[in-house]
């Protein structure tokens, strides 16, 4: 079964910088689609970046647009997400999470609830 584990998460200034890292197990086929989700407190939970596994189309937030980047390792092991000039908006508990067979836009808006998720990393952006 797969499963996902975040990491790279902590506290930074406004303006600083921080890679989040997804941890892809028990994965045997490639048509999953894996995404970075946020919530903040008193917040719904929002769809922030996704990719397929092959590496194909992403999608982007409009909030994160030109800061954040995700990627994954040529090995389909993880999933990374590159996060420059961090605001305090951007504060939240981060969430990987994976779901079969899903364009990265359906995924990411919410209309289709992604049905793997990680136990999530705190970013806390705050000077």
């Amino acid at each position: 079964q797969l499963q996902l584990v975040e990491s790279g998460g902590g506290l930074v200034e406004p303006g600083g910088s921080l890679k989040l890292s997804c941890a892809v197990s028990g994965m045997h086929h490639t048509l999953y689609t894996i995404g970075w989700f946020r919530q903040a407190p008193g917040k719904e939970r929002e769809g922030v970046s996704c990719i397929t596994v092959t590496d194909g189309p992403t999608y982007y937030a409009d909030a994160v647009k030109g800061r954040f980047t995700i990627s994954r390792d040529h090995a389909m092991t993880t999933v990374f997400l590159q996060m420059n000039n961090l605001k305090p908006e951007d504060t939240a508990i981060y969430y990987c999470a994976a779901s079969w067979a899903t364009p990265v836009g359906t995924m990411c808006s919410g209309e289709a609830a992604p049905g793997i998720w990680g136990r999530g990393t705190q970013v806390t952006v705050s000077s």
